[in-house]
């Protein structure tokens, strides 16, 4: 079980749960981010649509991913929704679970080898690579990829850099990464969908002409996406920053609203 970084989540922080009660008024579970703290969640949250039993739903000692709905500090007591997470998110949520989880493996073994606490290890490795990076197991695929400056630059001591990629390099093997962008690309003129397009295909003809294998796809018109590939993340950063800088210069010259942001793994 990781450590958790905080005694209780906020209100309507996303978290994973595993179901342990079942009643007829609701279930408890317990959070796995907080050190197995206890929440209740109520029949009214468990489902949106009619049943007839929680049991439709959920069963004991099943992984499911919950929103705090409210949290009481003074006495450490969470009620959780179900029903309010949407799927994407539950889906988006239990792929960073089983990442993150697995990247603490990783530093609690490494932090065995050092004989260091595991409090240790996640002060001075984990909650450092979270917090520069957002996403620990991203860190610690970069790190086997292009070195340890990816551990120093977020803060990790000297002593662990050695050590953590050796252990990460037995538990990540280097493949084909993606680095993931989402545009606002509009317009408002008479043929804006033309400028648009003209936007777009600046993008695609940078990352043509360097012969590297991408994605740009329509999310919903004004928003697209920029999936870019490569052997390395550093790679691959650098392709699409250089695609997305063409289309910045297109985007001025034609005169559209373009916005820009990196979507982490």
């Amino acid at each position: 079980m990781v450590l958790p970084r905080k005694e209780l989540p906020d209100v309507g922080e996303l978290l994973i749960a595993t179901v342990q009660e079942i009643y007829d008024y609701g279930a408890y579970v317990t959070l796995d981010e907080y050190g197995g703290l206890r929440a209740f969640l109520p029949w009214s949250e468990v489902s949106s649509k009619w049943v007839r039993s929680i049991r439709e739903v959920i069963k004991e000692g099943q992984k499911i991913v919950v929103k705090a709905i409210r949290v009481d500090r003074a006495k450490k007591e969470v009620d959780v929704s179900l029903k309010r997470v949407a799927e994407s998110d539950k889906q988006r949520k239990m792929r960073w679970w089983k990442r993150y989880s697995k990247a603490c493996k990783i530093v609690e073994i490494v932090a065995e080898k050092l004989k260091k606490g595991v409090e240790e290890a996640y002060r001075e490795v984990v909650w450092r690579l979270e917090d520069k990076y957002e996403d620990v197991m991203y860190a610690l695929e970069r790190a086997v990829v292009e070195g340890k400056k990816v551990l120093l630059e977020a803060g990790v001591p000297e002593e662990w850099a050695d050590a953590l990629i050796e252990e990460a390099s037995r538990h990540i093997k280097p493949k084909e990464v993606v680095v993931r962008y989402k545009l606002i690309v509009q317009s408002y003129m008479p043929d804006g969908v033309l400028r648009v397009k003209r936007c777009l295909s600046a993008i695609a003809g940078t990352l043509e002409s360097r012969g590297v294998k991408f994605r740009l796809y329509v999310s919903g018109s004004p928003r697209y996406t920029l999936e870019v590939y490569a052997e390395d993340y550093k790679t691959a950063e650098a392709m699409a920053e250089e695609a997305i800088k063409a289309g910045e210069e297109a985007s001025k010259s034609l005169g559209l609203l373009f916005i820009v942001e990196r979507e982490k793994a």
